[in-house]
């Protein structure tokens, strides 16, 4: 019998807590006394714990939140911006608190940043880099940055498109294609256009794939009014706001989900870009996302 019920948690390193809780729940098996005897437990250090177990937990409606939020994100949110949402909702915690909290329930962020570099076409002739590893923009429309990543499933591949405002990481635009044709980057230019008038004179960043290099894609820009800039050869942190969005998007969908073909994949995609610009939060942002943060930028203009 002793050492049977030690096996149920009697050992040497159980605390009183723990002891408390095993002698509960073999009441309706065994007598009192004897439990108390073999958990060396007092009878009073018994019921101060067995009291502190049934009173309510203070924290239920929060940690009920906080789960919700985890949830919500698919479990993209670590406990710093757990608590700027709970903030936001009214619930106001303390990080550490969340923190604690999180590890009761559980709840682990389950996204791990992994180092990314991007697709790369053919070098050739460049533009000069007037970007200069400058990523800090005043405000919306001054400077944005674009780039190729590719990704393969199914034995197929896909390409994405993506333009970034560096004022606050807004996805401006994008294209998705399953070849990394000239198309894909003009259909971007033709839509990304549509959002600001001629002659803005904004920057346009881009390494030196050779979309970028070719004369229809230059002329557009030129068109347009805006300079383009490019990054040095095989230079990747000349971009490297734009690698980081890789790496962001790589890490909280393409190895956090499973799919179950590439079309259910591009489904995910494209929820996801939505995700990133209306919903996930910055703390740099104040905890906003990218999309309300440039809304409220320009009504400030």
């Amino acid at each position: 019998m002793p050492k049977k019920l030690a096996s149920l948690g009697f050992g040497e390193r159980a605390t009183p807590g723990e002891k408390a809780q095993v002698v509960q729940k073999l009441r309706p098996k065994y007598t009192l006394p004897l439990l108390l005897e073999i958990a060396q437990l007092p009878r009073a250090t018994f019921y101060y714990h067995l009291k502190r177990m049934q009173k309510a937990d203070k924290y239920a409606q929060e940690k009920a939140e906080i789960a919700a939020i985890y949830h919500e994100n698919k479990g993209r949110y670590g406990y710093r911006r757990i608590t700027m949402v709970l903030g936001s909702r009214g619930f106001l915690l303390n990080h550490k608190t969340v923190q604690r909290l999180m590890r009761e329930l559980g709840l682990v962020c389950r996204v791990r940043i992994k180092k990314y570099r991007s697709y790369k076409g053919e070098v050739g002739k460049i533009a000069p880099n007037l970007l200069n590893r400058d990523f800090h923009a005043e405000k919306p429309n001054l400077k944005w940055v674009t780039d190729v990543t590719e990704f393969s499933l199914f034995g197929q591949k896909l390409y994405l498109s993506p333009i970034l405002d560096l004022h606050n990481g807004y996805l401006v635009t994008y294209t998705i294609s399953e070849r990394p044709v000239l198309n894909m980057v003009t259909s971007m230019l033709n839509k990304a256009f549509e959002s600001i008038p001629d002659g803005t004179y904004l920057i346009l960043h881009s390494d030196q794939g050779w979309q970028y290099q070719h004369k229809q894609y230059q002329q557009m820009l030129k068109r347009k009014g805006i300079q383009q800039s490019m990054s040095r050869k095989g230079n990747c942190l000349d971009n490297a706001v734009m690698e980081n969005f890789f790496g962001l998007l790589k890490s909280e969908l393409l190895y956090l989900q499973e799919f179950e073909s590439v079309e259910h994949f591009k489904q995910e995609l494209l929820d996801y870009l939505d995700y990133y610009n209306n919903h996930r939060i910055k703390a740099k942002l104040k905890g906003l996302p990218p999309a309300i943060h440039r809304q409220q930028a320009l009504s400030a203009a």
